[in-house]
């Protein structure tokens, strides 16, 4: 499978992302919970892109060397000042939660987190099956 992008512009953008991931998981094999896991997380992410970085992708492409799934997350905003506090269950720069990132951590497997302020935001998170 090639990878699956999705432009995130707007809100309907964002369950537009969270359907395809869960589909796209379901049709690679991953149990039921597991697929809803995907499609949690690459809500969360979306969203993100969609709050925070005015806009971006998200890619889901299916792992062959280790079977699993990638949600890559990009945007080109204001970036993530502090990592660790944004990782923190409980904060938001926004009022919102703030169980966004914490929430794809431990909905996935592995996660990255590649940000320069000023330039954007890179989450890239994996599945395993």
């Amino acid at each position: 499978m090639t990878t699956v992008t999705i432009r995130i512009g707007c809100e309907p953008d964002i369950a537009q992302a969270s359907r395809q991931a869960g589909q796209v998981a379901a049709q690679a094999g991953f149990s039921k919970l597991d697929s809803y896991y995907v499609a949690t997380a690459a809500s969360e992410l979306a969203t993100n892109v969609f709050v925070h970085g005015g806009g971006g992708l998200l890619a889901l492409r299916l792992l062959e060397e280790r079977p699993g799934i990638e949600l890559v997350a990009s945007d080109t905003g204001p970036g993530i000042a502090d990592i660790a506090l944004a990782m923190q269950e409980g904060y938001s720069s926004t009022g919102s939660l703030g169980c966004g990132l914490p929430g794809v951590q431990r909905l996935m497997d592995a996660l990255w987190i590649d940000t320069t302020v000023g330039m954007g935001t890179r989450v890239r998170a994996c599945k395993w099956r």
